[in-house]
């Protein structure tokens, strides 16, 4: 047999290697990911939350219009789910009588494990003098 057909102890490395990073990568990854995914749906919900209760403040307006307005932008931006539970009453701003609106939502986690993040968040506005 020529000298180029014998079997070398370097033979399958790569593939040990491979598998040896990726196990340690992929869940660096998602989580990387998932944080990012987090991040960004909260400040959606947060500036759908701050532009209901903007809403509801007015005069013209209350505080089912403010849920029906975070409800339109959260649906809009993200999806009908993140909208289930969105809520308004109100509520005293630094003193003054106001507005607050209340999402709650849970993130699904990426990858095959680990639970949702559930999102509490709120959006207050001071209501507009009659």
């Amino acid at each position: 047999m020529p000298a180029d057909r014998w079997p070398r102890a370097e033979d399958g490395a790569a593939v040990v290697d491979f598998v040896l990073v990726t196990v340690v990568l992929l869940p660096l990854v998602l989580g990387i990911l998932h944080v990012a995914l987090v991040l960004h749906v909260r400040n959606t919900l947060t500036a759908a939350a701050s532009d209901g209760a903007r809403l509801a403040a007015t005069v013209d307006a209350g505080p089912v219009d403010g849920v029906r307005r975070a409800q339109g932008q959260i649906e809009a931006a993200l999806s009908a789910r993140f909208a289930r539970e969105v809520s308004a009453r109100p509520a005293a701003v630094e003193g003054q009588a106001g507005v607050e609106v209340r999402v709650v939502a849970v993130v699904p986690p990426l990858g095959l494990w680990g639970p949702g993040t559930r999102l509490v968040l709120t959006g207050h506005a001071i209501e507009e003098p009659r």
